[in-house]
């Protein structure tokens, strides 16, 4: 007879010991005379060695799962409770299981704006909630940060969590085992899902009716400003993950400006856009690591690195990982030099950043098929979050197969929303020149800087790439942007013969 353990045993061993958390934890019961415990129909006195005798009953249990004949077939694995392997990954957890557990399993992903830990304490909105609803069931939280969205899902599945704490798109998610439950909100952009949620089984009807009746919208607008507080200059957090805004009145947005505007002058980026990319990223944080082995600022794959020639001790140095970034953005711009104008080609060159650029030629390939401009965005885009659907993904013109689409699609939406904060709020595109000092008019308002003609040059190309204008036609479209972005700035008539000039 050999004894294997393998990682199902575990898992049952370990299952089981939830189920029945009297196995293992130390109540006040233990103390009374005459009381017992049974395990696997065995009884054993309960005294001051209880402890001695649960612990061995769980090992026991792992080894019971676990015993395989040398030399014969495997049979179908069966649990001490007498549940097929198969049918173990099928079981879940309810309400009342979980408070008898008295353990709540939320997963999530790692993030700013999801989970994140500091001094040894979790933060982050999704794990703030999670640990607000556990309270509300007399449970306690254990919040796991897993790879990606396809995780989530499979550990879920499995029995393996108790819920998601994460806002899903309801329109990405198909499976019919499960539900949306709990937190809810609604994106502001169309183009995205227009509604999120947490996600629980269906056969845990009683928590997510427990999760229903928890949530309010008010305790999430709570909590979120909660969190921003934490977050803010003045806040409570500031090592880890960083505000997205280190001094909006100063124009500043991180500790890492100037590297940002040096080397994105190099590649001709707005330095605010790649400011806003390490944001999402890595939070500003240069110790960040990633559960796939990306590190620093900009979350740079050791692979990558060698590539770059980044050597493995300097991924950390903020200066250096900005900088080897920058070259990988160089490299991916000629990748996508097909792609006419500068505007459009960042969303493509954002989403290979982030999803590689095999996959996102395999969208634009998808695009062609079905009849759209693999050369724009917003046709482009659909097939992205498709990627990750077997109908998609084994397409013969596919030829990089199945991508977490739904992360690439976020990933390029919330980089330009961002993008659109910062240049809101910092002047200084492609030269990254912060606005001057404005001066006290006679009413004690403030005077905005005149631009000089080499300035309104500058600001006008800017704009020129961001609205890919390539003629005259153009003009009105340029037009009807630099009104807005330049008022106060520059006349009109002066505005408008520059762009006359530069669209020829």
């Amino acid at each position: 007879m050999k004894v294997r353990i393998s990682e199902f045993g575990w898992k049952a061993g370990f299952r089981l010991c939830r189920k029945r958390p009297d196995l293992w934890k130390i109540t006040s019961k233990r103390g009374q005379s005459g009381a017992k415990t049974k395990f696997l129909g065995s009884v054993l006195p309960n005294g001051s060695d209880l402890w001695k005798h649960n612990l061995l009953a769980c090992l026991l249990t792992v080894l019971a799962v676990n015993l395989v004949s040398c030399g014969e077939k495997e049979e179908k694995k069966i649990s001490p409770l007498g549940i097929t392997e198969e049918e173990y990954a099928e079981t879940a957890y309810d309400l009342d299981q979980i408070q008898e557990a008295g353990e709540l399993i939320a997963v999530t992903l790692s993030g700013p704006d999801t989970y994140y830990e500091y001094k040894g304490k979790g933060f982050g909105l999704q794990f703030e909630l999670a640990e607000h609803f556990a309270v509300s069931i007399g449970a306690k939280l254990r919040m796991e940060a897993v790879r990606d969205t396809a995780e989530l899902f499979q550990r879920l599945k499995k029995g393996e969590a108790d819920l998601i704490a994460l806002e899903i798109p309801e329109n990405h998610m198909t499976d019919m085992e499960l539900q949306f439950s709990g937190v809810r909100s609604c994106l502001s952009d169309s183009t995205a899902a227009a509604k999120t949620g947490w996600v629980v089984r269906k056969d845990a009807p009683f928590l997510a009716e427990a999760l229903d009746g928890w949530y309010k919208p008010e305790t999430r607008s709570f909590l979120q400003k909660r969190e921003q507080l934490r977050l803010s200059p003045g806040g409570s957090v500031k090592r880890r993950v960083r505000a997205p805004f280190q001094n909006r009145a100063k124009g500043i947005i991180s500790p890492y400006d100037t590297h940002f505007i040096r080397h994105s002058q190099a590649i001709g980026w707005d330095w605010r856009l790649m400011a806003a990319q390490c944001y999402q990223e890595s939070g500003f944080d240069p110790e960040a690591v990633s559960w796939a082995g990306a590190r620093g600022l900009m979350q740079i794959m050791p692979e990558t690195a060698v590539h770059l020639g980044l050597p493995a001790d300097q991924m950390h140095q903020p200066e250096k990982n900005i900088s080897a970034a920058a070259r990988y953005l160089r490299e991916l711009e000629r990748k996508f030099s097909d792609i006419p104008g500068r505007a459009e080609r960042i969303n493509f060159i954002l989403a290979a950043y982030n999803g590689g650029t095999g996959h996102v030629r395999d969208a634009m390939a998808l695009a062609r098929k079905h009849g759209k401009n693999p050369h724009l965005w917003n046709d482009v885009a659909p097939f992205i979050l498709r990627l990750s659907q077997p109908q998609y993904y084994n397409d013969p013109v596919v030829r990089y197969g199945y991508l977490r689409g739904e992360e690439t699609y976020g990933y390029v939406t919330s980089i330009r929303e961002r993008w659109q904060r910062y240049r809101a709020a910092v002047h200084g595109g492609t030269t990254g020149a912060a606005p001057a000092p404005s001066r006290k008019n006679s009413r004690g308002g403030f005077k905005s800087k005149v631009l000089s003609a080499e300035e309104l040059e500058a600001a006008l190309k800017e704009i020129i790439t961001e609205t890919g204008a390539t003629s005259g036609k153009d003009m009105g479209k340029v037009m009807g942007v630099a009104s807005k972005k330049l008022a106060g700035l520059a006349e009109g008539r002066a505005i408008s013969a520059k762009v006359k000039e530069l669209l020829g």
